[in-house]
């Protein structure tokens, strides 16, 4: 454990892992935080309930495709709806830095209403503190989610039920987020602008879980990357995880500007995409479902679940190579949500 905190321990990579592990965990663990998933589930008068909360600290605060209004809804939407709940009611909390303007703070609320009604939820509480200039970076937000979650999904934010020959699914391209909240941030224009993927999934997880009861696991890709979800999907599991690098999507700007600043796009923040687990034979069902939502036009399947390399993730590259998918380490970009 390193002496002191570094912006690695925010990255959601393997410093944000071991960060979790060794101090939060050892301190806060009980039998609802033990599964360590996207919500807790609590089961209240013989239902479950699921129950998140989430901190928005991006910078830069606009960026093209949303704001960190949209985002602290989106993401703690999705947070919920890839644990199988039907998300129902947030709380918003607003850390503010003195001679923050009004005119902006009014956007980012808007943006918050927008979202929450496209989504179907409710905001029904919440606080707000001002602090002393220099004490924030204008604004951070918390927002805290609740949603209903049906019996048979209450296994989803585990994957206790996924088995060899399992498909993996992604809904659409990866690191539009990440490379635009770059590319704002560092003034980088490309002749094709690359828009954030900010938005909420819980519809359209909606629609694919109303065509098959055989989505074993979701997860969103948030900080860290698919490439940190497929890690800790497969940590001590007795069974490995294959993608095929040519058959994940990317689009040629993103792709583009990893290439020129250095980054992997598996590596790359997410703030719209979810990774499934689904049966083989509900797989092509279910992207076929996707590919009938906005959000999931661009749904494909990358990879399956293997009896070999346990506890291991693994890439097919293009060129015919293989590599080990491994937690990011250290810090990749910082303040990305």
């Amino acid at each position: 454990m390193d002496k002191n905190i570094l912006l690695g321990h925010g990255s959601g990579g393997k410093m944000t892992h071991d960060l979790i592990t060794d101090l939060f965990v050892k301190y806060f663990n009980n039998d609802i935080l033990s599964p360590q998933t996207d919500s807790a589930i609590i089961s209240i008068n013989s239902g479950n309930l699921s129950f998140t909360t989430d901190s928005f600290v991006v910078d830069p605060i606009f960026f093209l495709g949303g704001d960190i209004g949209k985002l602290a809804i989106a993401g703690t939407v999705n947070d919920l709806a890839v644990s199988g709940a039907k998300p129902l009611y947030l709380s918003a909390s607003f850390i503010i830095e003195e001679g923050f303007p009004v005119k902006d703070l009014e956007v980012i609320i808007r943006s918050m209403s927008e979202e929450a009604k496209k989504a179907g939820v409710k905001i029904v509480t919440g606080d707000t503190k001002v602090v002393n200039r220099g004490q924030c970076d204008k604004i951070f937000i918390n927002t805290t989610g609740i949603g209903q979650l049906p019996d048979e999904c209450k296994n989803i934010g585990i994957g206790t039920g996924i088995e060899p020959g399992d498909k993996i699914i992604i809904n659409g391209t990866i690191g539009d987020h990440g490379m635009s909240i770059m590319a704002a941030r560092e003034g980088i224009n490309f002749s094709a602008e690359i828009e954030s993927d900010c938005a909420c999934l819980n519809l359209m997880i909606k629609k694919a879980l109303n065509v098959s009861d055989k989505i074993k696991f979701m997860r969103d890709a948030t900080r860290g990357g698919v490439a940190t979800v497929l890690c800790e999907l497969a940590e001590k599991r007795s069974f490995g995880i294959e993608i095929y690098e040519e058959a994940v999507p990317v689009r040629e700007n993103v792709r583009g500007m990893c290439e020129l600043l250095g980054f992997d796009p598996l590596y790359v923040a997410n703030e719209g995409k979810v990774l499934m687990a689904v049966s083989g034979e509900d797989a092509e069902k279910v992207v076929n479902e996707l590919k009938n939502d906005e959000l999931g036009k661009d749904a494909a399947i990358i990879g399956e679940i293997v009896d070999e390399h346990h506890a291991r993730a693994w890439l097919n590259t293009g060129i015919g190579g293989r590599r080990i998918i491994d937690m990011l380490a250290g810090e990749q970009l910082p303040r990305i949500c």
